[in-house]
């Protein structure tokens, strides 16, 4: 086993803090990571302080993680010692069921392995094993099975495409899947993580987007992401003045906010994709969709197949995130100005100053 430097949170209350775990010498078909950046999501904090419920405690978060392949195993032929490669939300699944053996593990029927909090899996019988829970990203190494490891293109900055790993993802998969194309009219509810970059793989697409928002203050950073509009809803006209005028609505806000406002902006047929997990529920009038023929639709992420093809477009059209990189120390006042949506849009660790001490 390799002891590994990493962060934790060993309870729901308490600050993170260095932490030592073990990671497993490379199989045959995995491959050791040295990690140089990991993403910082707003579901890590979810996680570390069990908004959710469930959580496993000690936690070492982060599922956006890049870096570089360090050893592989003996049967390893996808990837080879010194490329650039990611890991993304999860690390393993039952890869048997209907949507593994689509290339949709995101959605396995007997639940994927996250890249942390969560369990690895029995290798005989693919069923959690739940003495071996999940570290992720806070770490300077992982070894993953080569199945579940992305190819970084070598156009794209590495710090800047950790976060894609997960918000370019969870953003670039609904506006494929649900077929967002040239012309097409798209708005996006908040511009934060997830929002910036909905907003540049929509406009790559050649969607005409509009940003919603509830602060003024990001017009302009809206504009210059690619929008072509932008409308600050806290004035209520808005909700009136673009009623029926998009085809696609992209719901990247976890905050308590009316659903039903924001269907009745879309044109008949037009889909509302929701992203963001409110902690309560959200009500939902029948008559917002039936009246408009409207559809309310879910998504999360993507699977291997699909986020590789991500990474390759977003290298393809010069498509990375927006981030403030930081030193692994500077973690826990990373949370805090995450909730205070005080970040130009994603925080990126810097591994090396984990692995080196100096941070």
């Amino acid at each position: 086993m390799l002891k590994t430097p990493a962060y934790a949170a060993l309870d729901p209350a308490s600050p993170l803090v260095p932490f030592t775990i073990e990671r497993r010498e490379p199989g045959p078909h995995e491959v050791l990571i040295d990690i140089l950046y990991c993403g910082v999501c707003h579901s890590d904090i979810h996680q570390a302080r069990d908004g959710w419920g469930g959580a496993i405690f000690p936690m070492v978060p982060g599922h956006e993680i890049v870096g570089r392949v360090s050893r592989v195993g003996a049967q390893v032929t996808r990837f080879s010692v010194g490329e650039a490669v990611g890991v993304g939300c999860f690390v393993d699944s039952c890869r048997q069921c209907p949507s593994c053996n689509a290339g949709e593990q995101q959605y396995c029927d007997f639940g994927m392995s996250g890249t942390y909090n969560s369990y690895e899996r029995n290798p005989d019988d693919r069923r959690f094993d739940k003495s071996r829970p999940t570290f992720g990203g806070y770490s300077t190494q992982i070894t993953v099975d080569q199945d579940y490891v992305l190819r970084i293109p070598t156009a794209l900055p590495l710090d800047r495409a950790a976060p894609l790993l997960c918000a370019g993802i969870t953003t670039y998969s609904p506006l494929k899947h649900f077929g967002v194309k040239p012309g097409d009219r798209v708005a996006v509810v908040g511009l934060g993580g997830l929002g910036h970059m909905a907003v540049k793989l929509a406009a790559a697409m050649g969607a005409e987007v509009t940003v919603l928002s509830t602060s003024e203050s990001k017009r302009d950073d809206a504009i210059a992401l690619g929008a072509k509009d932008f409308a600050a809803t806290r004035d209520g006209t808005v909700f009136k003045t673009h009623a029926m005028r998009f085809d696609f609505v992209v719901d990247t806000v976890s905050a308590p906010h009316d659903y039903n406002a924001y269907l009745n902006l879309l044109k008949v047929d037009g889909t509302m994709i929701l992203l963001g997990i409110p902690e309560a529920p959200e009500v939902v009038s029948a008559g917002s969709l039936i009246r408009k023929r409207r559809r309310l639709a879910g998504s999360m992420i993507g699977g291997i197949r699909e986020t590789q093809e991500m990474l390759d477009f977003c290298a393809e059209h010069g498509v990375a995130s927006d981030i403030e990189l930081i030193r692994m120390d500077q973690i826990n006042e990373a949370y805090e100005r995450m909730l205070r949506s005080d970040v130009r849009y994603r925080f990126v660790i810097d591994l090396g100053t984990l692995r080196h001490g100096t941070g």
